[in-house]
């Protein structure tokens, strides 16, 4: 654990308080179907018994998070009814008066102080460079910008609209307490957080591997393996108890009711396709190409008839269910293996070699990434469940810092398209500035951090990010402009994702690889 310190941090909030104004300025801007999903959820748990939250379907956008999320929308609704009673109606379907657009917003700024409090206890737990006087040159300074300053919360949040950055507060006070050693807070932070969004499933193994062999496990051999007859039966009782008392508190009502397997349906609904309606930048989105690719070269070699081929459904942008043509389709079972495949060399490194809490971060890194690689209809939101963790370890080495900017860059780069409809097109200037400016900082302030180590990136490295610039033109701005929008009109998403997947593939494999060689390089820290 890093030890804090002696300064004075009245820099953070002034941080927290500019990006809080910001944030206030998005309020009258485009916002997607998140916002009627919401607002939806906030009328269901205000105005209809417990019962019937999991049943209710007057609106398509029914209630498919956790039961403690639904509480969380019911106590929003408390407040909101005083806003505007209207909102809280279950049949006033896509309401969206300026006292609901007001208290909406509002409520994703003010919940963005558990994010705010998160961030502060990370950057406490970094470890600070010897003699650095500057603070904007300090790694706790330049963690708290990358973090409450980070782009794709800013648009997938106060744009877009979600509450990410309430539910990503917990999960980085849960590392931040992991790090400070704190482990049953931490526990207790990140079961609350599963029971708030299922997605954060993601990182579970890497918990759960972490507490049982660092937690519960008390000492080690010489050799670094475990020592199994220090197992402590009270602290896997201890943590039981946490995991079982939130899941208790939180499902225990649908349970005592009967609706346990209503609530998992809504939660686990396996039927809406292995891709989103926009391809998230992971493997299968190049299988999908791949498959489109050989379907093209099949049907110009006459080895396939494209009357027999099924509908092109996969490239409509549509939520649901589509087969492959030439390559095998991919079942959720697959994709279960697959991640759990990619996974496992991550966990089982901490279990040989626990590497004390930042071991468990690069395992959660990992994780994280191969779900998102790997996983059944993942949204392409889910890439920041790996750059805000890895912006920790981003102010602390070189070799991360290059990986964090390359999938930053790219990770970024593919929530473009969350803003692509007509009515979003006034926010086009507004997203590029906004990841310019994260962008050009990130990179400046990482390399003069860094600056004594060596180049952050390599020259391949740096031709794929200047790549992007290409690809942004030609689908913001060449494409809207030609014949092919009316034609194809998912091209501009296919190319992002596509173009993207190349480098989360590629971040992914360079943090494997690093977590390889501080196996071989470290085998004594903690």
């Amino acid at each position: 654990m890093a030890v804090p310190v002696a300064e004075s941090w009245t820099w953070f909030p002034a941080l927290a308080l500019g990006v809080s104004l910001l944030k206030c300025l998005f309020i009258s801007s485009y916002h997607s179907t998140d916002f009627e999903v919401h607002r939806n959820w906030l009328a269901i748990t205000h105005s209809l018994p417990v019962s019937r939250w999991y049943y209710e379907n007057t609106s398509e956008w029914t209630l498919d998070y956790p039961p403690l999320f639904a509480w969380f929308e019911f106590g929003l609704s408390h407040v909101a009814q005083h806003f505007d009673r209207n909102m809280l109606v279950v049949e006033n379907l896509n309401y969206a008066s300026p006292s609901t657009v007001l208290f909406q917003r509002l409520s994703v700024v003010f919940t963005d102080l558990v994010f705010i409090f998160a961030a502060r206890e990370c950057c406490r737990c970094v470890q600070e460079q010897k003699g650095s006087r500057d603070i904007l040159n300090r790694p706790s300074f330049i963690l708290a910008v990358l973090l409450l300053w980070n782009f794709g919360l800013l648009i997938v949040d106060h744009i877009h609209f979600q509450y990410n950055g309430f539910l990503f507060g917990f999960l980085l006070l849960s590392v931040a307490k992991h790090l400070q050693a704190c482990h049953l807070q931490g526990a207790l932070l990140f079961s609350i957080l599963l029971n708030l969004k299922h997605i954060y499933l993601y990182v579970a193994p890497a918990y759960g591997i972490y507490l049982l062999r660092s937690y519960c496990f008390t000492q080690d051999n010489k050799d670094g393996s475990v020592r199994w007859r220090s197992f402590s039966p009270l602290r896997l009782l201890a943590l039981g108890s946490i995991v079982v008392s939130v899941c208790a508190l939180s499902f225990g009502p649908f349970i005592v009711m009967g609706q346990l397997p209503q609530v998992l349906s809504r939660l686990f609904p396996f039927k809406r396709g292995l891709c989103h309606a926009y391809w998230a930048p992971n493997i299968w989105a190049l299988y999908n190409v791949l498959d489109k690719g050989l379907v093209l070269l099949g049907v110009r070699l006459k080895l396939l008839e494209e009357a027999e081929l099924p509908r092109a459904t996969m490239t409509g942008g549509l939520v649901q269910e589509f087969q492959h043509s030439v390559l095998p389709s991919v079942s959720p079972s697959v994709t279960l293996v697959c991640t759990l495949l990619s996974i496992l060399p991550a966990v089982v490194s901490i279990w040989r070699r626990p590497r004390g809490a930042r071991g468990f971060l690069r395992c959660l890194l990992l994780c994280a990434l191969g779900s998102f690689m790997f996983g059944w209809h993942v949204h392409e939101k889910a890439v920041l469940i790996a750059i805000l963790p890895l912006s920790i370890l981003a102010v602390e080495s070189r070799e991360d810092a290059g990986i964090f900017l390359v999938l930053t860059t790219t990770g970024h780069y593919s929530l473009f398209p969350l803003l692509f409809t007509p009515a979003a097109a006034p926010s086009l200037p507004i997203k590029v500035t906004l990841m310019l400016m994260f962008t050009v900082y990130s990179f400046t302030a990482l390399r003069k951090l860094h600056s004594s180590q060596g180049p952050l990136l390599r020259p391949l490295e740096v031709v794929y990010l200047l790549g992007l610039v290409t690809v942004g033109i030609a689908c913001e701005v060449i494409f809207p402009m030609s014949p092919w929008q009316q034609r194809l009109p998912f091209l501009p998403l296919l190319a992002t994702s596509v173009y993207c997947s190349a480098g989360v593939c590629y971040s992914f494999l360079r943090l494997y690889v690093s977590l390889l060689r501080w196996d071989e390089e470290k085998p004594k820290q903690t």
